[in-house]
């Protein structure tokens, strides 16, 4: 009992945006998850980018704010790996589809 006590009143806890913003955040990272399923086409690649240095800046954020928020590092580095497997995924099915418009 001690240990939730100390959990709910400690910097990072529920009880502060320190805990909250990340919960949310996880969305990105969900939805990112989610279009992965997608065809190549359906993925916004302009979307993506911006996702993934969104992403690369709160993991700095995330690094330097004291106390360390690892919660928020952790969801904007799963995010930063979602968004950047969805622009490969775009990349590769534009360079496919060149490379079929333009035999040599």
């Amino acid at each position: 009992m001690d240990q939730i006590k100390l959990f709910m009143n400690s910097p990072l806890g529920p009880k502060t945006t320190h805990f909250w913003g990340p919960v949310a955040n996880w969305g990105f990272v969900l939805s990112g998850i989610m279009d992965a399923s997608k065809p190549p086409e359906k993925i916004s690649m302009n979307m993506s980018v911006v996702l993934f240095f969104y992403s690369v800046l709160f993991m700095r954020f995330a690094w330097q704010v004291k106390p360390r928020n690892y919660l928020l590092l952790g969801c904007h580095f799963s995010n930063s790996m979602a968004q950047f497997y969805l622009f490969q995924k775009v990349m590769r099915y534009r360079m496919q589809k060149e490379q079929v418009s333009c035999p040599t």
